[in-house]
């Protein structure tokens, strides 16, 4: 579970975030306060400089001296090359901005749950503190986030409107806004190009519908010697969460928002589609392990071992696990749109991160904090989208993410990144082209993710599963989750 950034690698909350059922969000949950501290958090103020990118999109700096603690600095013991680049950014801004001072909380990884909830209790967080688009509802039981909404518009943010709506939906309860999104990733089909071509597939035509995905996954499974076709999730809330991603791609959604109580929305024809397609790969077309229940991190080991054809994942999953963790190869994994019915994904589940603004913060403070973010996470050429730096210091760019802007914004990204490209881009065209909308997370999103992770394993492990009465059972246990739940 990691980050779109390369200095900021993390697990994703699929696996490490508790679910917090029951909560009400409401729009006047928290606001801003005119307490003048600062939360206190083990920090040191970066100096340095060498960055040669363009400062012209900085807002002018304001007069009053302030300081903001920012949360989730590399580290230089763990992270040298990002802690490098986060000082040489942080120099740049305070040149530009001499009345703002940078503290940097340096922590890897950026969020342990059990100390992201230590920390909420106690009030302890920084000025901008990191969270994962799936922590929003326990922030906002804990009353620790400051409404920034007035202070967020086209000019604090000129990009604000190119901003993918599922990215914003996320820190934004009701009409109220409490951060800002600085990454956001879309799933797709990651596949063995190596073992397509062994099983005389073409490597360059990755499957685009379920019938498809059927038929090259048997294809590979009869590589033998342990080769799966198609490998899934069914545990630690993962199973839940690739079943949401799928409903987006057809086109549904896992909850209704519009009634009250928000209701489950998957007990139908999409959700019964989807199961009947990997019960059919799993005991029809024996293209699946019999060994089930899995948790993340298990599929892109065996991917990375050349044991797994396909499975849907975020780019990330390449490379922060499959390649530098797992030792997988580079030249042998591509991209593809997630399967659906028809070919054509209508969107995909995502997710990401965002930087929540402390309740205690100044109204100084949330002014520079979201001229910060201004700066070094939603200006092309400019910190995380300074590729040009990041081929110098060796990362590999090129990998299509974040998928944090639409339109020209966007396009303009994707220019830059494929100037200083290091990776074959054509091996993941085809992910690039579906180009699948950010649907964002539904509802208390870790407990509809749980209340689907004993369906997935139903389904994979039993030949006579009942999957419209799995399907009628999970939906009752989610409206159970939801009864609490505003929309």
């Amino acid at each position: 579970m990691n980050s779109r950034q390369p200095y900021r690698l993390r697990y994703r909350p699929i696996v490490a975030v508790a679910a917090v059922a029951g909560i009400v969000l409401t729009a006047a949950a928290c606001t801003s306060s005119s307490t003048s501290s600062t939360p206190s958090a083990t920090t040191s103020t970066s100096a340095s400089s060498g960055s040669t990118a363009s400062t012209s999109t900085t807002p002018a700096a304001s007069s009053s001296p302030v300081t903001i603690s920012i949360d989730c600095a590399p580290p230089a013991s763990q992270q040298p090359q990002q802690h490098k680049e986060w000082q040489e950014d942080v120099a740049i801004f305070e040149k530009a901005n001499p009345s703002i001072t940078i503290n940097s909380v340096y922590n890897y990884p950026c969020e342990s749950p059990p100390t992201f909830t230590a920390m909420l209790r106690a009030g302890t967080e920084p000025n901008l503190f990191y969270t994962y688009f799936t922590d929003l509802p326990q922030v906002l039981l804990s009353g620790q986030a400051a409404d920034i909404t007035s202070y967020v518009n086209s000019t604090t943010v000129p990009n604000l409107d190119s901003i993918v709506p599922g990215a914003m939906k996320a820190v934004t309860a009701g009409k109220t806004i409490y951060g800002l999104p600085t990454s956001d990733y879309t799933q797709g089909l990651i596949y063995n190009r190596k073992l397509f071509s062994e099983a005389g597939l073409n490597p360059n035509d990755p499957p685009a519908t379920w019938a498809e995905v059927e038929k090259d996954a048997t294809a590979i499974a009869k590589l033998g010697n342990g080769i799966e076709g198609w490998g899934d999730y069914s545990a630690g809330n993962n199973g839940g969460w690739h079943f949401s991603s799928y409903m987006d791609a057809l086109g549904g959604s896992m909850v209704d928002s519009a009634t009250a109580p928000p209701t489950a929305n998957f007990d139908n024809a999409d959700g019964l589609a989807i199961l009947t397609a990997l019960h059919t790969l799993r005991f029809t077309d024996n293209a699946m392990s019999a060994t089930q229940g899995l948790a993340w991190g298990t599929l892109q080991e065996q991917f990375a071992q050349g044991k797994l054809g396909m499975y849907i994942a975020a780019p990330d999953d390449i490379y922060n696990v499959i390649v530098p963790s797992d030792k997988g190869n580079l030249s042998d994994i591509g991209m593809g749109a997630l399967p659906t019915v028809s070919g054509k994904p209508a969107g995909s589940l995502s997710g990401g991160n965002d930087f929540v603004f402390a309740k205690n913060d100044t109204p100084a403070q949330i002014e520079a904090g979201i001229k910060w973010i201004d700066f070094e996470d939603y200006t092309p050429g400019v910190g995380q989208f300074n590729f040009t730096r990041q081929k110098a210091d060796g990362f590999p760019v090129g990998f299509p993410e974040p998928t944090l802007f639409t339109g020209t914004v966007e396009s303009q990204i994707n220019q830059l990144r494929s100037a200083s490209s290091t990776i074959n881009i054509s091996y993941y065209q085809a992910f690039i082209n579906a180009n699948e909308a950010s649907d964002g997370e539904p509802l208390d999103a870790q407990a509809v993710y749980k209340s689907l992770d004993p369906t997935m394993l139903a389904v994979l492990t039993e030949a006579n599963a009942n999957i419209p009465a799995l399907l009628k059972q999970a939906a009752t246990n989610v409206n159970d989750v939801l009864q609490f739940v505003a929309g």
